[in-house]
C-alpha cells in the first residue's frame, strides 16, 4: 500500500503537541509494517534544519498565484521518507507553525495549511512531480490543517486516490472568513452545508469530514463521543450521518522514545522490575525544582497545556487542599495566561510545595513523568491522550477523567481490579473539584499501602501501549477504505 500521510507538525522535527508525536511515531511503525508511506510536511526552519540527506524533487504551481518546490529527504535516524514543502514567505518565519512569537494565530494561516492540502492533492497525479515516480492510493490527513485535501481530490475527480482523515480534536477546525475560499480556489458552489460552508464560514474540517472517504479518530471512545451535542462542537449531525464511516484506534506511543530503562532524560534508569530507582528520580526532581527531598511525601504532577479542556481550572481550585495535606505538586506547560498567573502565584507563595515552570521543554516532561508518584490530568475532554500513556509506561498512575481515551486507556483502582491485577490508575467520573478530591483522597490512602500501590504500578508498565497494535489497525483500515 502506498500512503501519503500529511501532517502540520511531526516529532522530532517540530511539535505543539500530541499530533506530532503521533505524526512523527505512526508513520515509522507502518514502515516498519511494510507499508510503503511518505510524509509530507510545510518546510518550517526546524524541519529544513533535520530532514536528513535533501534533494530536490520538483517545482509545483499550487495555486495561480502560489507555487513551491518539493524536497525529498529522511526523518532523522529512520528510513521515513519525508517530503517537505518549500516557500519561505508562507514558512520560513520566526514563531511556531499555527503562531507568532507573540502567540497570535498567523493572519494567512488557510493560505499556509491550503497550501499543504493542495499539494497534497497534487502529489495524487504522476505528472505534477515526474522526479518521484511515486503515486499514493491513500492520503492520511491529520485534523484541520489537512482537511482541503479530500476536496481537492474530490473537484479532480481522483477516484483511484482515497482518502482518510484523523480527527485528533474536534475543537479545532479551521474556520474562516468565506472570501477565502477564492484565493483558495475553492468552487463557490460548494460553499453550503452539503460541502465545506460551517455557520456561514469556510471550514477546513467540515471540508474533510464531509469529502473524506474514511474517517479515524484517536480513541474508540472518542469516535462514539462526538457523534453527541457535548462533545460535537457543531459537527455532531454530520457525525451521525457519517456514523458507518468512522473507526476510532487508541493512538499508542513511542515505546523507544519513552522508555524508563533507556531514557536519557532521567539521572537513574528503572523498569517494573527495580521500580527502587524511581524513587532517586523523584528525589532529583524535588532537588532540581527546589522542593525539600522528602520520600515520604506525596509528588503530583502536570504535563500540560494549560487551558480549560485540560481542566487545569479545576486542579487549581484544589491546590490549598494540596497544600494542607502536605503534598507537592509540579506543573509544566503553557497556555491561558491567567491559568499561568494563578500557578506561579501559588510557586511563589508556596515555594516548598509548588514548582512551576511555563513553556515547553521536552527532557524535563521526562523527568516529570517518572519522577512524579501520580499524574495529575483531569479533562473535560481528550481525544486520546499521551500523558496518561506515558504514566503508565513510568510507574506513575495517572488520576484522569472519563472521557474519550482516558476512559479507554486506564483502568480504574478498586478492591476487583487491585485483585484481578487490572488496575492502572484512578478514573473521575465528573470533571469537577469535589470529584478530584475525592479521588485524591482515595489515592493517597492506596499510596500508603507500598504493596497495592506497586500492584498499580506494575499492571500499567506492562500494558501494551506501543504503536504495533494501533499501526495494525490502521492498516486494517487502510484495506478496508482501498476495498470499498
Amino acid at each position: 500500500m502506498r500512503v501519503l500521510f500529511v501532517t502540520s507538525e511531526a516529532y522530532p522535527l517540530i511539535k505543539t503537541g500530541g499530533l506530532a508525536d503521533v505524526s512523527g511515531a505512526l508513520p515509522n511503525a507502518l514502515k516498519q509494517l511494510d507499508v510503503d508511506i511518505k510524509l509530507l510536511i510545510p518546510g518550517y526552519p526546524a524541519v529544513l534544519s533535520q530532514v536528513q540527506n535533501q534533494r530536490l524533487i520538483g517545482h509545483l504551481q499550487v495555486f495561480s498565484h502560489t507555487s513551491c518546490d518539493l524536497i525529498s529527504g529522511f526523518m532523522p535516524n529512520t528510513q521515513l521518507e519525508v517530503i517537505i514543502i518549500k516557500n519561505q514567505a508562507l514558512y520560513e518565519r520566526i514563531g511556531g507553525p499555527y503562531t507568532n512569537e507573540f502567540g497570535q494565530d498567523w493572519h494567512d494561516n488557510p493560505m499556509r495549511f491550503g497550501v499543504l492540502s493542495k499539494v497534497a492533492s497534487l502529489l495524487c497525479d504522476k505528472n505534477n512531480i515526474t522526479a518521484l515516480d511515486w503515486v499514493p492510493e491513500i492520503v492520511h490527513c491529520n485534523d484541520w490543517q489537512t482537511g482541503l485535501t479530500p476536496y481537492y481530490l474530490h473537484l479532480t475527480q481522483a477516484s483511484h486516490v482515497k482518502t482518510i482523515l484523523s480527527i485528533h480534536n474536534l475543537a479545532f477546525q479551521g474556520n474562516f472568513h468565506p472570501n477565502w475560499l477564492h484565493t483558495l480556489e475553492m468552487n463557490p458552489d460548494d460553499f453550503k452545508i452539503e460541502g465545506y460552508e460551517f455557520y456561514g464560514h469556510l471550514s477546513f474540517l467540515k471540508a474533510g469530514v464531509y469529502y473524506a472517504d474514511e474517517l479515524a479518530t484517536v480513541s474508540p471512545n472518542y469516535a462514539k463521543e462526538i457523534q453527541t451535542e457535548a462533545f460535537g462542537f457543531g459537527m455532531q449531525g454530520l457525525l451521525q450521518a457519517r456514523e458507518h464511516k468512522i473507526t476510532g484506534i487508541l493512538n499508542g506511543i513511542d515505546t523507544e522514545e519513552w522508555n524508563p530503562e533507556t531514557d536519557t532524560h532521567l539521572p537513574y534508569a528503572y523498569n517494573a522490575k527495580k521500580l527502587n530507582n524511581k524513587q532517586l528520580v523523584k528525589s532529583h526532581l524535588q532537588e532540581k525544582m527546589q522542593l525539600p527531598v522528602a520520600a515520604d511525601t506525596p509528588l503530583f504532577g502536570i504535563v500540560s497545556r494549560l487551558t480549560h479542556q485540560k481542566g487545569v481550572d479545576i486542579v487549581i481550585e484544589t491546590i490549598p487542599e494540596l497544600i494542607t495535606m502536605g503534598c507537592q505538586i509540579v506543573v509544566l506547560g503553557s497556555g491561558e495566561k491567567a491559568f499561568e498567573a494563578q500557578l506561579l502565584s501559588y510557586a511563589a507563595e508556596f515555594p516548598h510545595q509548588v514548582a512551576v515552570t511555563i513553556g515547553y521543554n521536552e527532557p524535563l516532561s521526562h523527568l516529570v513523568m517518572a519522577g512524579v508518584d501520580i499524574f495529575l490530568m483531569p479533562s473535560r475532554f481528550e481525544p486520546c491522550g499521551l500523558n496518561q500513556l506515558y504514566g503508565l509506561r513510568y510507574g506513575t498512575p495517572p488520576i484522569v477523567s472519563n472521557t474519550g481515551g482516558l476512559a479507554d486507556s486506564i483502568c480504574h483502582t478498586t478492591d476487583e481490579t487491585l485483585a484481578n491485577h487490572t488496575a492502572t490508575g484512578f478514573v473521575m467520573e465528573n470533571v469537577n473539584r469535589l470529584s478530584l478530591l475525592v479521588t485524591i483522597k482515595q489515592v493517597l490512602s492506596i499510596w500508603k499501602n507500598k504493596k497495592s500501590w506497586k500492584e498499580i504500578q506494575t499492571n500499567g508498565m506492562k500494558q501494551e501501549i506501543g504503536w504495533k497494535n494501533s499501526a495494525n489497525a490502521y492498516i486494517a483500515l487502510y484495506k478496508k477504505v482501498l476495498t470499498d
